[in-house]
C-alpha cells in the first residue's frame, strides 16, 4: 500500500455504543482533518440511567438529538451532572447517529480501523473475518484500552490522532513498519496496544 503524496487513509474509531469514546476520537480526528468515521459494536446503545439496573437503552440509529431530549425530559439535572447531555450536545454538532460497525458493510474501505476496548477490538476482527475478502486489501485493527469516561475518552482521542497522522504519512508498506510503530508509541506513551489485520 504505496501512500502517494495527498492520499489520504480513512480511519474508523469504533467503541461500544458509538456515545463517548469512539465520537470523542471522530470529533478530534475531524478538526485535525482526518478522513474519518465511527461506530459502535453492541447490540444497542446504552447509556447510565438512574441506577445501575436501569440503563437508558436505545436502538442505533436513533438520532443523538433525540436521546438529548429524551434524557432532558427524563431527568435534566441528573443527565447534566453525569455528563451526558454535554456529550449528547458535542455528539450532534458530528453527525446524525450512532452507527452499528456490523452494519456498515456499505460504507466502503477503511485504511485503518481503532478501537478502545478489548472486547470491541474482538468483535470488530470477527466481524471483518466472517466478510468476504473481495479487494484482498489488507487493513489494520488496532485496539487501546481506553476508559469509558469524559476524562479518558478526551486523553484516548488525542492519542488516536497522533497514532493515525504518524500512520497516515507512512511511505510504503504499513505492514513493513507497524511492528516498530507500535512499540515506539507504546513506549512513548506507556499504553499498551494490541493489533490485527483482516482484507476487505
Amino acid at each position: 500500500m504505496v501512500v502517494a503524496d495527498g492520499k489520504r487513509w480513512r480511519f474508523a474509531m469504533v467503541c461500544s455504543s458509538n456515545m463517548n469514546r469512539s465520537m470523542e476520537a471522530h470529533s478530534q480526528l475531524g478538526r485535525a482533518g482526518l478522513d474519518v468515521e465511527s461506530y459502535g459494536t453492541g447490540t444497542h446503545v446504552k447509556l447510565p440511567g438512574p441506577s445501575l439496573h436501569e440503563p437508558n437503552v436505545y436502538d442505533f440509529g436513533t438520532p443523538y438529538g433525540a436521546i438529548y431530549d429524551d434524557l432532558r425530559r427524563k431527568d435534566p439535572d441528573l443527565y447534566k451532572r453525569n455528563g451526558l447531555l454535554p456529550m449528547l450536545k458535542r455528539n450532534t454538532s458530528v453527525k446524525l447517529a450512532p452507527q452499528r460497525w456490523q452494519d456498515n458493510a456499505a460504507d466502503g474501505v477503511f485504511d485503518m480501523i481503532m478501537t478502545f476496548e478489548e472486547r470491541v477490538f474482538d468483535l470488530v476482527v470477527e466481524d471483518m473475518n466472517n466478510r468476504e475478502p473481495k479487494l484482498m486489501k489488507s487493513v489494520p485493527i488496532i485496539n487501546m484500552d481506553v476508559k469509558d469516561n469524559h476524562e479518558e475518552a478526551g486523553v484516548g482521542a488525542k492519542l488516536a490522532v497522533e497514532l493515525c497522522q504518524k500512520l497516515q504519512v507512512i511511505d510504503g508498506d504499513w505492514e513493513e513498519i507497524i511492528d516498530d510503530l507500535i512499540r515506539e508509541f507504546e513506549k512513548q506513551h506507556k499504553r499498551r496496544l494490541a493489533y490485527s489485520f483482516a482484507f476487505y
